[in-house]
């Protein structure tokens, strides 16, 4: 009686839930998803050549501006991937302070997922509470370094500077009212039962899955790996702390908010941990005024807020700069999950899908 045709239509680039410029072009059998296509190559910034035609100490601005929700966790990335190529020792302290400072950003970066993912789905007031919390993190960055988004937090070999006077105070009145303030978003999300019927059983994606694509992050501890860098090949401070590492085995949006919220709480641990046994001594090794290569080729790898990024660096003898810089980042790994999630849901779902994947274009189409 009724004539039943499939339809393309396109998601994006410039509608909000695609969270930057992504396209995403969907097939579908009436509100049925059949075929998901996600399409990038809207920005083309060129960060990678950039940094083979900067010097190794000039690349660290721009590890900012890919992911610029977790620009110190770009930058911490930098910052060891060089040392390691040029055989650096970080002072204690300096690794201390970045642990710190990356534990932050991870709450920082949590939070506006936390904030956009939920205003996705249509909650509104959660955006306004974790935008709260999130301006308390950046006045911290700001008091470090004197800025807040962009950061350029580190340098090879430490940090530009110490801790200023005061930031102590500022790091303990935020972890003493921050507890308070999960339970505020739990509350309002976690037995709501509008944000459970969005959430639950949506946009899965298994383990077996989730490795064979190599994603990594909360989406691939929330399908029950507990795979987190931080424990798995230790860095910075982290070989000293003592935290968890959340796993759920629902593998659906639902688990991976569950999962977030649970990291955020271990961030807060290992922040209380630095702030505690902060070591004194130096926060910078001493370093020659211009860097010049030693090492062939090294491959770094750390534990971003959205999965693993890694810096695969090659240089010449006595080279200034990186002969070839390559970045593994998580947000283009993780976004070919996209349609294992989405085929076979419904369109209402995708914005659930894209959403969980906490994703930036910036770092995507680098």
């Amino acid at each position: 009686m009724f004539k039943n045709e499939e339809m393309e239509i396109n998601l994006g680039p410039q509608h909000p839930s695609t969270h930057g410029v992504l396209r995403v072009k969907l097939r579908l059998d009436g509100e049925t998803i059949t075929h998901c296509r996600p399409m990038i190559g809207y920005l083309h910034r060129g960060v990678e050549k950039i940094c083979e035609n900067q010097s190794f100490f000039q690349g660290q601005v721009w590890t900012d501006r890919m992911d610029y929700c977790s620009a110190v966790a770009n930058n911490l990335g930098w910052a060891e991937a060089n040392e390691k190529l040029l055989g650096i020792t970080v002072p204690r302290r300096a690794q201390y302070i970045r642990t710190l400072l990356n534990e932050f950003n991870r709450l920082a970066s949590h939070l506006i997922w936390l904030a956009t993912h939920a205003l996705d789905i249509g909650a509104m007031t959660v955006f306004l509470y974790a935008f709260r919390e999130r301006e308390d993190i950046l006045d911290i960055n700001e008091a470090f370094c004197g800025s807040r988004l962009t950061t350029t937090a580190f340098r090879i070999g430490g940090l530009r500077e110490d801790l200023p006077p005061g930031f102590e105070k500022l790091v303990r009145k935020f972890l003493a009212k921050f507890p308070t303030c999960l339970e505020e978003y739990e509350n309002l999300l976690t037995e709501n039962r509008i944000w459970k019927k969005r959430t639950i059983g949506v946009a899965k994606l298994g383990a077996e899955d989730a490795i064979a694509m190599g994603v990594t992050g909360p989406v691939l501890r929330a399908a029950g790996v507990p795979y987190d860098i931080r424990k798995a090949f230790p860095y910075a401070a982290y070989g000293e702390m003592d935290f968890e590492i959340p796993t759920r085995t629902e593998a659906d949006t639902y688990a991976r908010y569950l999962v977030r919220m649970a990291e955020m709480r271990q961030s807060a641990r290992i922040i209380q941990q630095c702030i505690d046994g902060l070591p004194e001594g130096p926060v910078m090794a001493k370093l020659p005024k211009i860097l010049r290569s030693e090492v062939n080729e090294v491959y770094h790898a750390t534990e971003s807020p959205k999965g693993e990024i890694g810096y695969y660096l090659v240089g010449e003898k006595g080279s200034l700069n990186p002969y070839r810089f390559h970045v593994r980042a998580p947000g283009f790994i993780n976004l070919q999950s996209l349609p294992k999630m989405a085929e076979g849901g419904l369109i209402a779902d995708i914005v659930a899908a894209i959403g969980t994947l906490d994703i930036v274009l910036g770092e995507i189409d680098r």
